[in-house]
């Protein structure tokens, strides 16, 4: 009697992969941004299929500073790696300028990969950068951008599993028609989605969207230099993704100021979440139920 050859199982499915499937099914897909662990979980809760860690708001969030560059590699992708290990939908990585120069960058990507991110973002500013609808912002040459785009895709070739997004900032000093150079050439170089950031007009938006090829990402930023569309023309104009990068941040500035306000002239804040609806958030329920396991086991 032969012997029949073992049936294996095939590969768990990556948050890599569980993007993938996201941007290969139609309609757009719309991603608040997250800044931390709390942040990351309550998106998912509410539905969300994916979310993007952004980079304005975990500056502020984790250290209080603006986004210009001041958080360091190594504090990103710590940051970045407990936001991962607290969801299952896949997360996207604001991996800003890599860090350095093309080894930096192959560096930056191979560590956000192992932190869990499903994909990370390279832009094309010159370090160090700031928030993308901030003035005072320029970009590297189109041979550096280049370069920075072909290393994280080569990390990506060489065994990081991860997507890339590439960036350009180019619109703000150099027109629409350099940032739409570069993105193009960015997509020839194997990106997974395309980033033109702050686009001034529906008409811009409308044109990337018909002339770059594959996925591609609108970042809408209230009070930005990007008309502030509805999710269903976004989907008409071809955008994958529609990205909130403030949206959460901002509301939970508000909501602690509006906090702190009430107490300061001793009144009862407004609103709070019930005790019980927040221990079940941070999740309670599910470790007593774990560690009651362990105490009504038996040897």
């Amino acid at each position: 009697m032969g012997n029949s050859p073992r049936l294996q199982k095939p590969p768990p499915e990556t948050s890599s992969d569980r993007l993938r499937g996201l941007l290969d099914a139609p309609g757009l897909l719309t991603m608040p941004c997250c800044f931390d662990a709390l942040s990351a979980r309550l998106i998912e809760g509410a539905g969300f299929p994916l979310t993007f860690m952004s980079g304005f708001a975990v500056s502020a969030a984790r250290a209080g500073l603006p986004d210009t560059g001041l958080l360091s590699y190594g504090e990103m992708v710590d940051q970045g790696r407990q936001i991962c290990e607290a969801v299952s939908i896949p997360v996207i990585g604001d991996a800003d300028t890599g860090y350095g120069n093309p080894i930096n960058v192959k560096r930056t990507v191979r560590g956000y990969a192992a932190a869990g991110f499903a994909c990370a973002m390279i832009e094309d500013q010159v370090a160090p950068k700031r928030c993308g609808h901030t003035r005072g912002k320029e970009v590297v040459s189109r041979d550096e951008a280049c370069r920075r785009i072909r290393a994280a895709v080569d990390a990506r070739e060489e065994g990081a599993d991860v997507l890339i997004m590439a960036r350009t900032d180019a619109r703000f000093d150099h027109g629409f028609e350099e940032a739409l150079w570069r993105v193009r050439a960015f997509a020839d170089l194997g990106a997974d989605i395309l980033f033109l950031e702050a686009p001034q007009s529906e008409s811009e938006m409308r044109r990337f969207c018909a002339e770059a090829p594959g996925a591609k990402m609108a970042n809408m930023v209230e009070g930005g230099d990007t008309p502030m569309l509805s999710p269903t023309r976004l989907d008409e104009l071809g955008f994958s993704i529609a990205a909130y990068p403030l949206t959460l941040l901002s509301s939970a500035i508000r909501g602690m100021m509006g906090a702190l306000e009430a107490l300061r002239v001793g009144q009862t804040p407004d609103g709070p979440l019930p005790f019980e609806a927040l221990r079940e958030i941070v999740g309670f329920p599910e470790y007593d139920s774990e560690l009651d396991r362990y105490r009504t086991e038996k040897d």
